[in-house]
């Protein structure tokens, strides 16, 4: 059930960056063509291509923790049994969370601080682009706690033991097995 809306949560994200990075491939190639070809620019193309990238990583962040699709080795993981196993995804799950803990800290101190700063041509306070860091806290926070509660709990089958897999191992359009 929570899977269920993780993943559809984690779908209309997608949808978001592809529609971020279909904006930005039109801004910056409208800018070079008016480069080139008209001896102007849209000013206002590199400056919102900067902030939609930022914001569209920080968002890939959260789907791809969701799908746990983040590059790692399992070299020494595969090697322990599985009470190793256990142990070793439970601490990289808490040391996520703490990571989680920072980046949100650390983003909520340049919101503060860069608040009353105006980006150079859209003039909107540099606090929403610094914003993007606490949203992936508070976005990727949950699925680090569901994550451990269902290790936790023992919900979570052998084969996910293993923080990451190949990509060969997923099958297309089914992020978890």
């Amino acid at each position: 059930m929570i899977q269920k809306i993780l993943d559809q949560y984690c779908r209309a994200l997608s949808v978001l960056m592809v529609v971020s990075l279909v904006l930005m491939v039109i801004m910056v190639f409208g800018n070079v063509v008016m480069r080139y070809g008209f001896n102007s620019g849209i000013t206002l193309s590199e400056e919102l291509s900067r902030w939609l990238f930022v914001w569209m990583t920080f968002l890939g962040g959260v789907v791809a923790l969701n799908e746990r699709a983040h590059l790692g080795t399992d070299s020494l993981i595969s090697r322990l049994p599985r009470a190793g196993q256990k142990l070793c995804l439970g601490a990289s799950l808490v040391a996520m969370l703490l990571i989680c803990g920072m980046i949100f800290k650390g983003s909520l101190e340049q919101v503060k601080v860069n608040w009353e700063s105006t980006s150079a041509v859209m003039e909107t306070s540099m606090g929403y682009f610094y914003a993007s860091g606490m949203v992936f806290a508070i976005l990727g926070a949950p699925i680090l706690v569901f994550n451990l509660w269902r290790l936790l709990s023992g919900q979570m089958a052998d084969n996910e033991l293993i923080g990451i897999r190949e990509s060969d191992d997923m099958p297309h359009g089914d992020p978890h097995p």
